[in-house]
């Protein structure tokens, strides 16, 4: 189990943030080493069923679009709570602290401004853009900055698991 974290899930999630609002297809190439990871671990065959089941039950696994969904949302809580770098956090700029939109419905619900993009292929997967267009999809209880990191992570991933 420790060599599977070491090798394929750790280079799993490094960086994967660029895969917000990829294709699917490019996903799936991921999703395919995940489960080969997950089949290593629990010993179970190409063909065997359940294996979703042991990722997301057993392994404690979620899969490659909430994995990518998670760390996207927990930069951008570490953005609004100042533990980011500065260059991030430019981009996470709540809507109520925006003096024409502050008597918005997305100001009292705790919502980031997403700036705009030119290109649909690309654009939205700026961390400008996924960043906060992913806090946005959270619901209200998750976008409190209160929570510390930990505790947010820990109420983000059980969000996460619940979707399934």
């Amino acid at each position: 189990m420790t060599l599977v974290h070491a090798f394929v899930t750790s280079r799993d999630d490094y960086c994967n943030a660029v895969f917000a609002a990829a294709p699917k297809i490019t996903t799936n190439k991921l999703q395919r080493v995940l489960n080969a990871a997950a089949r290593v671990v629990t010993g179970t065959r190409k063909f065997d069923r359940g294996l979703s089941h042991l990722l997301h039950t057993e392994l404690h696994w979620l899969d490659v679009p909430e994995r990518v969904k998670y760390k996207l949302s927990v930069m951008a809580h570490r953005c609004l709570s100042g533990c980011a770098p500065q260059y991030p956090a430019t981009y996470c700029v709540p809507v109520s602290s925006i003096a024409a939109r502050q008597h918005l419905r997305p100001a009292v619900r705790h919502q980031l401004a997403v700036s705009s993009h030119r290109l649909s292929t690309y654009g939205r997967r700026a961390f400008a853009i996924a960043g906060p267009t992913t806090w946005n999809s959270l619901p209200t209880h998750l976008r409190r900055v209160e929570n510390s990191t930990a505790a947010f992570g820990r109420l983000l991933k059980t969000h996460l698991f619940s979707e399934y």
